[in-house]
């Protein structure tokens, strides 16, 4: 059981997610779910359909980001999230980015 006085360890990770996840409000679902989270980073969408993001926060909160990106909002169908380890985002909140 962890010491509830030990800061839970900051991690980062990158997120390249698949499946029907543009158009159906998958980043500012995610922005909401991050922010919820307490995390730092971005979300963008991708020109080959997918959704990429960057989040960075307390180790537990990235990795209930990651559970729900597995999921996404309501309307899409996630097919597979590959999860790497990231660099640290710039700035102090999450933020919606343009596509690239």
């Amino acid at each position: 059981m962890s010491d509830p006085h030990v800061p839970d360890p900051r991690i980062c990770r990158r997120l390249e997610i698949h499946g029907l996840v543009q158009g159906v409000a998958y980043r500012a679902s995610a922005a909401g779910e991050a922010k919820r989270l307490g995390l730092i980073g971005w979300v963008r969408n991708r020109r080959d359909g997918s959704v990429e993001a960057l989040v960075a926060g307390p180790t537990r909160q990235v990795e209930a980001f990651i559970a729900w990106a597995r999921r996404g909002p309501a309307a899409a169908a996630v097919s597979s999230v590959a999860v790497q380890p990231g660099h640290p985002p710039e700035g102090r909140s999450f933020k919606v980015l343009p596509s690239v």
